[in-house]
């Protein structure tokens, strides 16, 4: 049976940790608008085309609204980051949204993320010196991908960092595909909600030099500023976003860049390829996660097939970018690629807030490792790495390293 014959599903499994799965290039090449059946057992629609994916994401007809009744549930047990009723709570379009992003996104700006790059450096530093003293081999993931951005976020939104084992445990709850129930999710979110509510109320008593302090200064929906349960749903998402996704990218960065010794070397005699080869580790990323869902509201066209209103779309961002359409040589690592317009972060009004953050952390991170532990390398063979599973995000469950 060929590719667009059947119904495939979703997420596509692949068979190495690095490696994507071969239907991404067939769906690509015979059926970019693909049926796919979710982990909850509806059917979604899978795109796997630069152009489309890029397109879609762009299109304000495609939306957030994955609450509505017709909508495709992502996982078995519903709630969950992309469908829960707090999702919604962030205006989704129009001015609302952009009016949101200029108020949060003051605080990731490339200037302010430049101010706090020496301070990314100092940890960095730190927890590699921890690593090193426990002795080898080590945990890269836990020893540096975990810590290094829950310890940034957790700064930046004035929260205190010896709780992020359960920001952890809650983040990955909402998260969940297949690996938690119903009432370990409902459970989660209500501790989750209810921690950032009491922090948000001693915010409003005491005022730091945070994120939601100044969120909080600004007033009221009638000052031009976010309503509570606004400021309260962002640090939330903020708490998510902010570290899981960086914390799995630092320890796939640091993989694919030791699967092949010649570009650890590579980067050695030329460190000034740290930021492309970090474009580059984005672009290749082949176990990035669920991709980002959306939802039709009114029936339109992609790639000569129409979707009805109520469609569920699912964008893959990682299999677009290995469009040969879009990249010459697609599949291979570049590491001076430029330009390198991949959609990691994806594109338009809901391009990734935080992207200036999670660059600057890669980059520091990279910096720091070549320069203090040049001889790093995988403790394992780069076959024997295992994948997260269960959550909509991709990531290594451990990086084993030696040095």
């Amino acid at each position: 049976m060929s590719v667009d014959e059947q119904v495939l599903r979703y997420p596509i499994p692949s068979d190495t940790a690095l490696e994507p799965p071969a239907e991404w290039a067939e769906l690509r090449g015979e059926c970019p608008v693909a049926h796919v059946r979710l982990p909850g057992g509806d059917r979604a629609t899978l795109l796997t085309r630069y152009e489309d994916v890029k397109r879609v994401l762009a299109d304000p007809r495609f939306t957030r609204q994955l609450n509505a009744p017709d909508a495709a549930r992502l996982s078995a047990e519903g709630g969950g980051v992309f469908s829960s009723e707090m999702a919604q709570i962030i205006p989704d379009g129009g001015d609302e949204h952009q009016h949101w992003r200029r108020l949060v996104g003051k605080w990731f700006t490339a200037k302010r993320m430049a101010a706090l790059r020496p301070t990314m450096t100092q940890i960095a530093e730190r927890l590699i010196d921890d690593m090193v003293e426990r002795g080898q081999p080590g945990d890269l993931k836990a020893s540096l991908g975990f810590p290094l951005p829950v310890y940034v976020i957790c700064d930046m939104l004035g929260v205190p960092a010896q709780d992020r084992d359960r920001f952890s445990y809650w983040s990955d709850a909402l998260l969940n595909l297949t690996r938690y129930s119903k009432a370990e999710i409902d459970a989660a979110q209500g501790e989750f909600f209810q921690y950032m509510s009491d922090h948000v109320t001693a915010k409003r008593a005491e005022r730091g030099e945070d994120l939601l302090s100044e969120l909080i200064a600004v007033g009221g929906p009638e000052d031009g500023g976010l309503s509570d349960i606004q400021i309260l749903v962002t640090g939330m998402a903020l708490l998510v976003a902010g570290h899981e996704t960086t914390a799995n990218m630092i320890g796939k960065m640091v993989s694919m860049l030791l699967a092949d010794r010649g570009r650890w070397e590579r980067l050695l005699a030329d460190p000034s390829l740290i930021r492309t080869a970090v474009e580059e580790t984005l672009r290749l990323d082949a176990n990035s996660g669920f991709g980002l869902p959306r939802y039709l509201r009114e029936e339109t066209e992609v790639s000569d097939t129409t979707l009805p209103r109520g469609t569920t779309v699912v964008c893959s961002m990682a299999a677009a970018n290995r469009d040969e359409n879009a990249f010459e040589a697609a599949g291979e690592m570049d590491l001076g690629r430029s330009p390198n317009p991949h959609l990691a972060f994806g594109v338009g009004a809901h391009s990734c807030l935080g992207q200036a953050l999670a660059r600057t952390e890669l980059q520091v991170v990279l910096e720091v490792l070549l320069r203090r532990l040049p001889t790093l390398e995988l403790a394992v063979p780069v076959e024997k790495l295992e994948r997260v599973e269960g959550l909509a995000v991709g990531g290594l469950r451990t990086v084993p390293v030696r040095w």
